[in-house]
């Protein structure tokens, strides 16, 4: 499993990509977060999500912010207004070289088409493009399967992966075996596409389990929460 240096292995514009349910904007928002704790740059989220109006990273925008994260959002977040809506604040990222910059992009292709209008400027830069995977998600329980999202998101929004990220969980039904089972559908994954797993995560409530003793994880915060839970 990967080390967990990884924050300093990305570039200033990172852009967090998955399917539908990989669980991108909870681990945008531990990035973010923590990011902001270690780095003397300022960081600045971008919810990019135009698709999805029940997980948006900007409905955390008083934690984040009291975690110094900046947050951009379109201009109608938590609704499913089309590209027009986003943020005219978004070009700026692009102009200041003393801010880390995370892209939160809504799932599959239909959420990167919004991540290609942006496409030129993020490649005048060097960027780091993570595909985040989950093995326990529909459509996605197998490292082919997951390959051919990316392929789909790619042709959307003209980027090439930098790195994997195994995501897999269950969310508050995770175990121990739930991470051990799927530790190698991350590394197959990155194999096929011949990029480097950048690390594994877990959910932080596993943190003292005697099963993952030795295993290097990126333990995350459960911040996203369903509508359905209280």
């Amino acid at each position: 499993m990967a080390d967990l240096d990884f924050k300093d292995r990305l570039e200033r514009i990172t852009v967090v990509c998955g399917h539908y349910g990989s669980g991108k904007t909870n681990f945008s928002l531990n990035l973010a977060i923590d990011m902001a704790k270690e780095k003397s740059k300022r960081i600045t989220l971008v919810d990019l999500d135009i698709v999805n109006p029940y997980f948006r990273s900007s409905d955390y925008r008083e934690l984040l912010e009291n975690s110094g994260v900046h947050v951009i959002a379109p201009k109608y977040a938590g609704t499913n207004l089309d590209t027009p809506a986003l943020s005219a604040e978004i070009d700026s990222v692009f102009c200041d070289e003393n801010t880390q910059v995370i892209f939160d992009v809504g799932g599959d292709d239909a959420g990167a088409f919004a991540l290609g209008r942006y496409s030129d400027k993020i490649k005048q830069e060097n960027y780091s493009f993570i595909y985040l995977v989950n093995k326990y998600r529909n459509l996605t329980n197998t490292p082919e399967t997951s390959v051919e999202i990316l392929g789909e998101i790619m042709c959307a929004c003209g980027l090439m992966p930098s790195y994997i990220v195994n995501n897999s969980h269950l969310q508050w039904e995770t175990t121990a075996e739930t991470i051990l089972n799927a530790a190698d559908y991350g590394e197959k994954i990155a194999e096929l596409v011949n990029v480097p797993l950048l690390c594994t995560t877990a959910p932080d409530f596993l943190k003292d389990s005697e099963r993952l003793a030795g295993y290097k994880l990126y333990y995350v915060r459960s911040i996203v929460r369903p509508p359905f839970y209280a």
